[in-house]
């Protein structure tokens, strides 16, 4: 991507056209040539809040999201969705089944929806998730929706990257007390216990409201909603808790905070940039063939030599 070329995309994303953020998403996610320029130019409008759905697989993220779009543009919002799905073995791709729930949205001017697949990253998000936020924050949206894959305690990666952290659960989801020891109380800024008209729902918001009761001492008192997504019962009063919080005091103290946490995830992804699996995966070949093979011996030859080699 040339200099014109860069800049004349950049406006058209400013602007709010759609085949150019596009375009510019798989630029960066994918590290093509004008990756890095196009970044170094971006004009991120950081008011605009970023909102992390997450929760274990089956409480119903996506049937959420997609009750959250319909009362979002029926309100004139211009939202993102950027979906997380698991990576496929074979191609590397993504498996976009979840997003056969929204397709209801595809064509509503309102709402861009994006899959972008893990890669073999462990914690719920892609690796490339920082940049494709910053470049969708160079838009013209009002809100942007971050849905994870749901694995189970490296969920809480989202807390590193979202203004407001939407944690789902449903009453078959196990006791409150295994909630607590997933580490998922400690991001939460918002609970959801969706399929509410379900047996047992009542009994699980009651017992978060008693836990959360003590837990965190801040500016924001941690709400928990009873929501039906299948039913859209209960959207409304989640989006104006959420509208609330993205204009707290604690959403204040967080943002430095939230920066920090990017930058290190960068900063990390840099220096990891040339090791290579399948590079990794032949020198292991090599090395394990030797006698006397020790693995924290060749992790410090193999470090210290990619050292040397930069």
């Amino acid at each position: 991507m040339d200099l014109l070329t860069s800049d004349s995309t950049l406006k058209l994303i400013a602007q709010g056209d759609r085949k150019a953020l596009a375009r510019a998403i798989t630029i960066v996610e994918n590290d093509l040539q004008g990756s890095r320029e196009l970044l170094s130019k971006l004009k991120i409008n950081t008011s605009i809040p970023v909102i992390g759905v997450t929760g274990p697989p089956g409480a119903g993220k996506s049937t959420l999201i997609n009750g959250m779009l319909a009362e979002l543009s029926a309100r004139n919002k211009k939202i993102a969705i950027v979906a997380v799905d698991p990576t496929s073995p074979f191609n590397y791709g993504s498996l976009l089944g979840d997003r056969l729930r929204m397709s209801e949205h595809f064509t509503d001017p309102n709402i861009f929806i994006r899959s972008v697949a893990t890669r073999g990253s462990l914690g719920g998000l892609s690796e490339k998730i920082i940049e494709l936020i910053d470049v969708l924050r160079s838009s013209d949206f009002d809100l942007i929706i971050v849905e994870t894959v749901g694995v189970g305690q490296s969920e809480v990666e989202i807390a590193g990257l979202a203004d407001t952290t939407v944690v789902v659960v449903v009453p078959e989801s196990g006791d409150e007390i295994q909630t607590l020891k997933s580490g998922i109380m400690e991001i939460a800024d918002i609970f959801v216990v969706n399929k509410c008209d379900r047996e047992g729902a009542d009994a699980l918001a009651n017992s978060l409201e008693k836990m959360l009761h003590d837990f965190r001492k801040t500016s924001w008192t941690i709400p928990v909603i009873k929501v039906s997504a299948t039913q859209k019962s209960g959207i409304g009063e989640l989006l104006n808790k959420i509208e609330e919080h993205t204009q707290s005091d604690n959403l204040k103290e967080k943002k430095i905070l939230l920066l920090c946490e990017k930058a290190y995830h960068l900063i990390q992804q840099a220096r990891m940039k040339d090791v290579g699996k399948r590079e990794l995966l032949e020198a292991i070949k090599l090395a394990v063939s030797k006698a006397n093979f020790n693995l924290y011996l060749f992790v410090d030859q193999y470090v210290t030599r990619k050292i040397g080699d930069s």
